[in-house]
């Protein structure tokens, strides 16, 4: 590649930034035959790895009646496998010195350990078995176990939480029914409970396969050693044949129509959730929604902060913001949060809150916004590569998502790229009240 020219978003740019600005480590790839992508980043500052896994399957792959089958799966895969027994994983890892954990998302599955470096083969060993063996170990007794633990989950993290649903809630009202992002991760408890054990076995057997993951290590390795080992324990693992694409997530533009719901529960104040569909993470267009999110809600100095908390002091200033999903297969949402402070309406809250999102319509950012809300999406960057985890998980992502682990590097530069008049534009695209969701808890007391 071109000195001069880059990948931002899977397309190709003559003016982006080389991809040594955000990502100064080096990057080596192979893909092993039977279609394992395997990218190293050496790095001998510590003699710490991380072993990551992308596995390119999350619940927008999940076709109907299997909800919740990806993330069950985050569980199942910590269960024992062919030659590692039930718990076995963790306590290998743990009592080497390490640490793990995987995360399920709309996109993808990622499973992930950061060991001391003389145990990388070890971890990578153990990744290798539950990719290649774990359907031979799983019995009924795990599986009913496991859906326990995420009925438990969900009743722990969603149901029994103050607001705790609230995302749950708001991806039906921002995606279609047949949306691949229609449902959430956690899944429908029917579909789990009615699932036999030979659905799961064949689920796994889809998805969960070399040609259909991308693994990472990060740290004290090199290159050579990792790709020896990569087809060492995972070279004899079968590709599968045919891997269902995902269901298409196109969306013809922002929504049309608002859309509201009110909710009535054990919460102790109002709470408005604003949400917008945007455009896709790794484009352009979402670079600016990020810059505008940071712009609106984050921190002291966002407007939402500056002027409902500290202005109107209609919010509570603990629980005011703005993020970006950063989903990649469809518009990703914006959301949008303020909760209201100890007698103020929530009709008074609503207007205040929709006054400020129209303002980064009407009033174009400030230099001193601009350059406050890159700041911070700078630090925020640079501590999410700061630690091998951090960058085998980056790395992954981009590897996964856009082909090519090198364009991780382009995405702080976009960032860093984007002008008020592109915050200006995006908010004109995206923030207009007829493709609005409105999301409404009310404390029980207030329901008459």
């Amino acid at each position: 590649m071109k000195s001069g020219q880059g990948i931002v978003g899977g397309v190709t740019s003559p003016t982006a930034p080389v991809a040594t600005t955000g990502y100064p480590w080096p990057i080596e790839t192979t893909r092993l035959a039977n279609g394992l992508r395997v990218v190293v980043s050496e790095d001998r500052t510590a003699p710490v790895v991380c072993v990551n896994l992308w596995y390119d399957v999350g619940s927008r792959h999940e076709p109907p009646g299997q909800t919740g089958f990806a993330h069950l799966f985050e569980h199942l895969m910590f269960e024992g496998s062919q030659h590692v027994k039930k718990t076995e994983h963790m306590k290998l890892v743990q009592g080497n010195g390490g640490s793990l954990n995987a995360t399920t998302n709309p996109d993808r599955t990622n499973y992930f350990e950061s060991m001391p470096s003389e145990h990388l083969e070890l971890a990578l060993w153990l990744e290798a078995d539950r990719m290649g063996g774990l359907v031979p170990a799983l019995t009924q007794e795990t599986l009913d176990n496991q859906r326990e633990v995420v009925k438990n989950e969900r009743r722990q993290r969603y149901d029994n939480v103050p607001y705790g649903d609230a995302w749950l809630r708001l991806l039906p009202l921002l995606y279609p029914e047949g949306h691949p992002y229609h449902h959430s991760t956690i899944g429908s408890m029917e579909d789990l409970n009615g699932a036999a054990l030979d659905t799961f076995k064949a689920f796994h057997q889809q998805y969960y396969a070399p040609n259909n993951c991308v693994l990472t290590v990060a740290g004290d390795a090199s290159p050579a050693e990792v790709f020896a080992l990569a087809e060492k324990y995972f070279g004899v693992i079968d590709p599968v044949a045919d891997i269902p694409p995902a269901p298409v997530g196109h969306l013809a533009g922002p929504a049309t129509s608002a859309v509201r719901e009110t909710v009535t529960a054990a919460v102790p104040a109002p709470r408005l959730y604003l949400s917008h569909r945007t455009f896709p993470f790794g484009t352009a267009a979402y670079d600016a929604i990020t810059v505008l999110a940071t712009v609106l809600g984050s921190g002291r100095g966002s407007r939402l902060y500056q002027r409902l908390a500290d202005g109107k002091r209609i919010a509570q200033p603990d629980y005011i913001g703005s993020y970006g999903v950063d989903l990649a297969h469809a518009p990703a949402p914006l959301i949008i949060t303020a909760t209201a402070k100890d007698g103020v309406p929530v009709e008074q809250l609503e207007q205040g809150l929709v006054e400020v999102v129209q303002s980064l319509v009407d009033e174009p950012v400030t230099d001193d916004e601009l350059n406050r809300a890159k700041a911070l999406l700078t630090t925020s960057w640079w501590r999410q590569v700061s630690t091998v985890g951090g960058r085998a998980d980056t790395l992954g992502r981009y590897t996964t998502q856009f082909g090519d682990p090198a364009t991780a590097g382009y995405r702080l530069p976009a960032w860093q790229a984007v002008t008020a008049d592109d915050v200006t534009e995006a908010a004109t695209r995206t923030l207009q009240p007829d493709s609005r969701v409105t999301l409404t808890y009310l404390p029980e007391e207030e329901k008459a």
